[in-house]
């Protein structure tokens, strides 16, 4: 299980597991519940680019950035450290 912290959302947190490129498992800390469980039904079983590609640069209001856009982000970071590993 990975966690990143989110910034500019009402998440304070989201928790992931990727596996084989896949979105294993997304969990919000925080947030609207209703929303943050539709995200994360639509996204587990979704491969990461995909994700990332759907989700990236959402808005929420006025605010330049949204829970699914911290989520894209979140996944981002991942593949930037996973390559950095390899």
């Amino acid at each position: 299980m990975l966690k990143f912290k989110t910034s500019g959302v009402c998440a304070k947190e989201i928790i992931f597991e990727i596996e084989d490129d896949i979105v294993k498992s997304v969990d919000f800390v925080g947030g609207c519940p209703g929303n943050l469980v539709g995200i994360k039904a639509l996204v587990e079983g979704s491969h990461i680019d995909d994700v990332i590609a759907r989700l990236s640069g959402i808005s929420c209001g006025k605010r330049k950035t949204s829970c699914p856009d911290q989520l894209s982000k979140a996944l981002a970071e991942y593949k930037v450290k996973i390559k950095t590993k390899a």
